[in-house]
């Protein structure tokens, strides 16, 4: 909310947001929410993407979110997502621990005739009546227990909205769970809502500093606590060039700095054919491809073989086994494959010459030649790496005689919560 307040048209400032989450959604309300943050915030240089996968629960998604959700860096997430309570605590954590996104976390909407009855008439629910204790017991104490979110309660104000207006739920609905077009409107609105710029509270929350920059000759060391690092270069600092270090390390060498994208999807969807893939060792920028072969009607049993753009062939598995290819740049668990799900809703049948692509993305910076960007009023910022374990630092920048960047600010990104030891 600062970011969006202070916003001016001589000083844009980025703000990125995202909705995440399953067909809930992807639903136009997340449009209209995003054309009135464009509507109410025109001086804000606004970067919002949709990245829901419709079907795809916690379970799901949390294996889906380490392409999707972290390397982003929203400023803002805005999530809902049906499912398992351990993997959607998961997910949040990990926002929390890779991210300073702040979190608006979505109750669940009321669709059945039983759950306009106040709550407070009713015995304090447990597991067995999952729906009540999802929304009324484990997210308040999430959000209690960890912190540093923003919870709207929909739930409790969908039901008061029906039981005022002496609705049924099935009203807002176009099927026993989706949104019809007045429930867009409505569950857009209750998001709205929470826009709220609290200035003197916001001065708490310290997750982005700006430093500033001491040189000694052509020499910057800095000893920082986060997870990203980024460069605030000024107009004066054009085409002039730093060399970059992390903890004594080129920061490409740093396995924890690359990410890959989501893998490509079922034919005319964007339900991905790969959950997620790991690896076992330091990637390289390539893309890779996994081919498909001898799949069984029902897509649960096939073989394939990975390939990468430089790695070249990498080895072969079967999708019932844990696969870690030769160079280990890939690695794939069995509940990692989608490609059964993907049939099993869609029905078509698995093209004989199916493929899943995804590409390697570099979250680092070894050097740095500066320029400012196209438009004055947005701040030119340089991510020299982003994905580093949330902890403490050294970056070391280093410039040749007579070149070296003045900087407006060298700025860290620290994220609120530090990853339990296991």
């Amino acid at each position: 909310m600062t970011l969006l307040e202070t916003s001016t048209p001589q000083h844009r400032n980025t703000v990125r947001v995202l909705f995440y989450g399953q067909s809930i959604t992807e639903q136009k309300w997340s449009n209209q929410v995003a054309d009135w943050l464009r509507a109410n915030y025109p001086n804000a240089n606004l970067i919002i993407e949709n990245r829901a996968i419709g079907g795809h629960s916690s379970q799901l998604l949390w294996r889906t979110a380490e392409a999707d959700l972290y390397p982003f860096q929203p400023d803002l997430l805005i999530f809902h997502v049906y499912g398992s309570h351990i993997d959607y605590e998961r997910i949040i954590r990990n926002v929390l621990e890779r991210t300073t996104a702040e979190v608006l976390l979505q109750s669940d909407h009321i669709t059945k005739p039983e759950e306009l009855a106040e709550p407070a008439s009713l015995p304090t629910p447990t597991m067995s009546n999952w729906s009540a204790w999802w929304n009324q017991v484990f997210q308040p104490d999430l959000v209690k227990r960890l912190g540093h979110i923003e919870y709207l309660d929909q739930r409790t104000q969908w039901r008061q909205y029906l039981n005022e207006n002496h609705l049924t739920p099935s009203q807002l609905l176009r099927d026993g769970v989706h949104l019809n077009d007045w429930g867009c409107r409505v569950m857009a609105q209750l998001v709205e809502q929470h826009f709220v710029y609290h200035p003197n509270e916001a001065k708490s929350f310290r997750q982005v500093k700006d430093f500033t920059p001491k040189w000694t000759g052509n020499r910057l060391e800095l000893e920082f606590t986060g997870t990203r690092i980024d460069l605030i270069p000024l107009t004066t600092d054009v085409g002039k060039k730093v060399k970059v270090t992390i903890d004594g390390k080129t920061p490409s060498s740093i396995p924890s700095l690359y990410a890959v994208s989501r893998a490509s999807a079922w034919p005319g969807t964007n339900w991905p054919l790969i959950l997620r893939t790991t690896a076992k060792q330091c990637l390289q920028l390539e893309d890779w491809t996994v081919r498909f072969h001898n799949a069984s009607e029902d897509g649960k049993n096939f073989a394939f073989d990975v390939v990468g753009s430089k790695t070249g062939p990498d080895g072969e598995g079967r999708s019932d086994t844990p696969f870690v290819s030769k160079s280990g740049r890939v690695a794939i668990e069995p509940e990692d494959w989608n490609l059964a799900y993907c049939k099993a809703v869609f029905k078509s049948a698995i093209p004989e010459d199916l493929k899943a692509t995804w590409t390697v993305v570099p979250h680092f910076l070894d050097s740095v030649k500066f320029a400012i960007g196209t438009n004055p009023t947005v701040e030119s910022s340089v991510t020299i790496a982003q994905g580093l374990s949330n902890g403490p630092h050294k970056v070391v920048l280093e410039a040749e005689p007579g070149t070296r960047p003045t900087l407006k600010s060298i700025r860290v990104y620290s994220p609120p919560l530090v990853p339990e030891k296991s």
